[in-house]
């Protein structure tokens, strides 16, 4: 698959970098208010509307993570961007496609079945027999009233932890370590609060039930991180802010 054309032409650097230092400040300012360490938070540029120059020009300035929601854009991205890319796929992944995406990833966030988590172990690349790194990996919940928006309800959340825990080849080759999920699109301040907290709070209470640790909490995007930040976020999503 060909990269849509217009995703060739690059950001200017200058304009690039001036993005990116403002988002980390904001992120900074976030951080203080809520009372916690700049570094509890992970900046994740999400580059699905830019082509391979504005991605590389990204790792040049310390942005070495980035997002796609398509797993055909990051088999094409990944032969042509610099080394020490860490791909993150924030959106759906049919299973057929899974084979060749899974082995290109760092960190996949939208875990939204056990079928999908069957393949995913299936499809974990190891070096040698037992030895190799495990797929990070999140549940995708939606926490939303929202029954357009993907991501699995609080009860089949609880049921895919059920399965991790129970299948020995998930723990060998999938490291499930947290949740991710997204705010209504037309909700105020107030109701954004209210989503990200009952994702926080999930994953507190998950933790305790199943004693298993979920230090990550994906959520929150261009419009939102501030408030994901303030709920406790450990990884913003990070696009439209970078590129205007």
């Amino acid at each position: 698959m060909a990269l849509n054309p217009d995703f060739e032409e690059s950001l200017d650097p200058d304009r690039l970098a001036k993005n990116l230092e403002m988002v980390r400040q904001q992120i900074d300012q976030a951080c203080q208010k809520a009372g916690r360490e700049s570094t509890d938070v992970t900046l994740v540029a999400v580059t699905k509307t830019v082509g391979v120059q504005t991605c590389n020009e990204l790792i040049r300035l310390g942005c070495s993570d980035l997002a796609e929601n398509r797993p055909q854009v990051i088999w094409e991205k990944s032969t042509k961007v610099a080394p020490g890319v860490r791909w993150h796929m924030i959106g759906h992944l049919q299973r057929n496609k899974s084979p060749r995406t899974i082995p290109l990833l760092w960190m996949m966030h939208a875990m939204d079945s056990e079928r999908l988590g069957e393949q995913m172990a299936k499809d974990v690349v190891f070096e040698s027999e037992g030895q190799g790194q495990r797929l990070r990996i999140l549940l995708e919940l939606n926490v939303t009233e929202d029954s357009t928006k993907t991501g699995l309800s609080p009860e089949e959340a609880q049921q895919v932890l059920h399965k991790y825990l129970s299948t020995p080849l998930w723990q060998q080759r999938l490291d499930l370590c947290g949740l991710m999920g997204m705010s209504s699109l037309q909700g105020d301040v107030d109701q954004t609060h209210r989503e990200f907290e009952r994702l926080r709070q999930l994953r507190d209470r998950w933790q305790v039930d199943f004693g298993v640790p979920l230090p990550v909490l994906s959520m929150g995007m261009s419009d939102d991180f501030q408030i994901a930040i303030e709920q406790g976020s450990t990884i913003v999503r990070i696009g439209s802010l970078l590129y205007r």
